[in-house]
């Protein structure tokens, strides 16, 4: 789908076609999903959380003046739906690390003699202790591959401050980490 056709739909949705918005739905409800499982990472509050923000679209389209592209709206409303979902209950929940486990395990290969399920788990554990601000763009930048202007826009600061923020997350859970090195050897 193009961009245009995408300002297209989301014009029909305006006018309150509802057949646009139930493409819109079936376009983003994925992408809206993985950013939640992302946060919450359990599939009934992901569903939940996916569900939630397109009412919220739904409910809010008229306000959307597109200075943005779509998917930056719906993945920053996605994001404060997850990060409220965790405030409450105050429970940090561990989230999905595969492809992000993988490229720090071999940016140091220290990690090698721990079971890959062991340092997963501590892993996912150690993200979770860190900054909101910091978990977050680590998950958008690399859980959820968006790129460092994606993120800017979801957060509503600058590509600079992403990469600050993902600078020092990254640096923060390798040195929450070194402890598994120095176990291992």
């Amino acid at each position: 789908m193009t961009a245009a056709d995408e300002r297209q739909l989301i014009l029909q949705v305006k006018e309150g076609n509802h057949g646009a918005f139930r493409v819109l739905v079936e376009r983003y409800m994925k992408h809206a999903y993985n950013i939640a499982y992302g946060f919450v990472n359990d599939h009934d509050d992901a569903e939940d959380i996916a569900q939630e923000s397109f009412v919220r679209i739904y409910d809010s389209i008229k306000t959307f003046r597109g200075d943005a592209a779509f998917n930056t709206w719906l993945y920053r409303i996605v994001m404060n739906i997850s990060l409220n979902r965790l405030r409450r209950k105050k429970n940090m929940n561990r989230t999905k690390l595969s492809s992000f486990q993988n490229m720090m395990l071999t940016a140091d290969s220290g990690y090698a003699m721990v079971s890959q399920n062991e340092t997963k788990e501590i892993m996912e554990q150690k993200l979770h202790e860190l900054p909101t601000l910091q978990r977050a763009v680590v998950i958008l930048r690399h859980l959820n591959g968006l790129s460092t202007k994606q993120v800017s826009g979801i957060l509503r600061c600058s590509e600079g401050t992403v990469k600050t923020h993902l600078h020092r997350g990254l640096k923060n859970l390798r040195s929450k980490m070194s402890y598994l090195k120095s176990e291992v050897l």
